[in-house]
């Protein structure tokens, strides 16, 4: 009785093993999650500007913007719809150059790589046939001819024809006696003029009697302040020149243009003057006391624009920009010695 309760107890022991087994089997595969990537960016300002566009930071004024990028801020206001300049959120994406604006102009403003410079490829030079020498006669050198006689050469030794006239018969001598005759009746190859000497423009070679290399900006630069300089450009850290002035000093356009802006939504600049001159360069006057120009009003080179003062500076001086497309640039690379 006790062997039969025993195996019993196994074989049920042994059908609970099965089943279990059995559901184990059937249980459905683990799910596992996966994440395609994707090639948005989150976050404000996180994604790539598009050509021509600019998207907002923290800390950015459509003033700064503007000044960055060389073009006034009441253009990109009207570029992008913007009823109010003060007006602008982190993350937005505004343009920043004109909606037909060329497409380099874009790349530039957008971050991108610009339009490459393609060199033509030079044509191979032509090749020259050279007659063959005539079987049994010894070899001589090509005459120096130009290509018109030399294809009549080539004939003559190649097809051994009589010499011209039919006067005398077919002869190894007749043949080399017409070659030598070719080859002195056949014009001196004239000098070769270096191709770089050919080319050099005559301004090259005139003598500037100033020194100096002719301005290649088309912009006309005068000093906007006659005080000694105390900073100059730095890259990276001072953006322009610092110039010594004592308060009320006039402040002068540096060139010819027309005045972008003028008020003090600039952090660091005071009350400041931007003149734009062309479509590539505007030059900046920071920290003065007073401004005597209005915005949009066309300045002449060497006109009173302003006042030097001190405001948001610890001593007074006018601080004096050229940009190039937005970019600060050394002025006086661009203003005449003195």
């Amino acid at each position: 009785m006790n062997r039969f309760v025993t195996w019993l107890a196994t074989y049920a022991m042994l059908g609970i093993l099965a089943l279990l087994a059995g559901c184990a089997a059937n249980q459905p595969a683990p799910v596992i999650e996966r994440i395609t990537p994707t090639t948005t960016l989150e976050g404000p300002g996180a994604q790539a500007p598009l050509p021509g566009f600019y998207i907002v930071k923290k800390g950015d004024t459509l003033y700064s913007i503007a000044l960055d990028h060389g073009s006034s801020y009441r253009d990109i206001a009207a570029w992008n719809s913007l009823s109010d300049p003060n007006k602008i959120e982190v993350g937005q994406q505004l343009r920043v150059v004109p909606p037909n604006a060329a497409p380099e102009a874009a790349a530039v403003a957008g971050g991108t790589a610009g339009v490459s410079e393609v060199s033509p490829v030079a044509a191979p030079s032509p090749v020259e046939a050279l007659p063959l020498a005539a079987t049994g006669a010894p070899a001589a050198a090509p005459p120096a001819t130009t290509p018109a006689n030399a294809a009549n050469t080539a004939n003559t030794a190649t097809l051994k024809r009589e010499p011209i006239g039919g006067e005398q018969p077919y002869s190894e001598a007749a043949l080399a006696q017409l070659q030598k005759a070719d080859a002195a009746a056949a014009p001196a190859p004239s000098p070769v003029v270096p191709a770089v000497q050919a080319a050099a423009p005559a301004a090259a070679l005139a003598v500037n009697p100033a020194g100096q290399a002719a301005s290649d900006d088309g912009v006309d630069w005068a000093w906007p302040a006659k005080g000694k300089l105390i900073a100059g450009f730095v890259e990276g850290s001072n953006k322009g020149i610092d110039i010594a002035a004592k308060p009320g000093d006039p402040v002068l356009a540096a060139a010819a243009g027309k005045v972008v802006y003028a008020g003090t939504g600039l952090r660091g600049y005071g009350k400041l003057v931007i003149i734009k001159h062309n479509t590539l360069f505007l030059s900046a006057y920071a920290h003065n006391s007073k401004i005597l120009v209005k915005e949009g009003q066309s300045v002449a080179r060497g006109q009173e624009i302003a006042e030097a003062g001190s405001t948001d500076s610890d001593q007074p001086m006018l601080h004096f920009e050229i940009r190039r497309q937005g970019k600060p640039v050394d002025p006086l690379k661009h203003l005449p010695s003195r």
